[in-house]
């Protein structure tokens, strides 16, 4: 789930912290692994939401989407965030939102273990996707494997960005500007905030110990966005398609560690 651009002092984990925080990384993927082998023409929307909530509660753990801003006067009503299309972010599931051939999704979970967050999302395609839909989705992808590949201690907020940037514009994309990655841990949505534009040097320095996710959103269109009257659906302005993907990562003594991958997974952190 992105926040809203903001700035602050960033989270910062002790080793004991990020072992929690693998721990719930860890799971996390294996929910949008879940996800997936039901993601398909015909599904709602509410399937999945029904089956992150089954996922959670089996191995105990809670839905930090569902009730949150806690005191809100509109709360998230769901336990993960599906994203369909022209929906950037944040979309609410419906037992009357079908999926139908052709459709993008993108899947955003949210569990915590011991008070612990794992943030990660991924856009699905469904059935089958026209070439520039696919081109879409697989550039969103590469262009988060990118940004994070720029992390490391002395490094900078804006290397992400900048990477990020240079490589969706460069294939004809727009990067959404609105919302944004954070810090995360022991809280939901904290300090650094993570844009997915920037410049080289610029923003907070990468200290070991930093922990926040990358999510970039990109459209096909217009990066402009704007928020439904439910308070949380996120569309593009001119109804272009959007993709996003993330993940929660922490910043090591050499490098960066990403702590939402399932089990087996691997992660490219070559540069080019």
């Amino acid at each position: 789930m992105a926040r809203r651009r903001r700035r602050n002092q960033p989270v910062t984990l002790t080793p004991t912290e990020v072992e929690g925080m693998r721990v719930v990384g860890k799971f996390a993927a294996g929910l949008l692994k879940q996800v997936e082998k039901i993601i398909e023409p015909g599904i709602t929307t509410e399937d999945i939401d029904a089956l992150v909530h089954e996922l959670t509660e089996a191995r105990g753990a809670i839905s930090a989407p569902l009730g949150y801003p806690a005191g809100s006067a509109h709360p998230f009503p769901k336990h993960c965030c599906t994203s369909v299309n022209h929906v950037v972010c944040h979309g609410i599931p419906s037992a009357r939102h079908t999926l139908r051939d052709g459709d993008i999704i993108n899947v955003d979970v949210t569990p915590t273990i011991d008070g612990f967050h794992g943030d990660t999302s991924r856009t699905f395609i469904v059935g089958h996707a026209e070439p520039e839909v696919r081109r879409l989705v697989d550039d969103t992808y590469e262009s988060m494997r990118l940004g994070i590949a720029q992390v490391k201690p002395g490094g900078h907020v804006g290397d992400i960005g900048h990477a990020i940037q240079v490589f969706a514009e460069g294939r004809g994309h727009s990067v959404v500007r609105q919302f944004a990655g954070h810090g995360i841990g022991q809280i939901f949505h904290g300090p650094p905030t993570i844009s997915h534009v920037g410049r080289r040097g610029e923003g907070e320095m990468f200290v070991p110990g930093m922990t926040f996710t990358v999510e970039p959103m990109l459209n096909m269109g217009d990066w402009r966005c704007q928020i439904l009257g439910d308070h949380w659906t996120v569309v593009t302005i001119d109804h272009s398609l959007s993709a996003q993907f993330e993940h929660t990562l922490t910043v090591t003594e050499t490098g960066v560690e990403i702590l939402t991958l399932a089990e087996g997974d691997t992660f490219d952190l070559s540069v080019e």
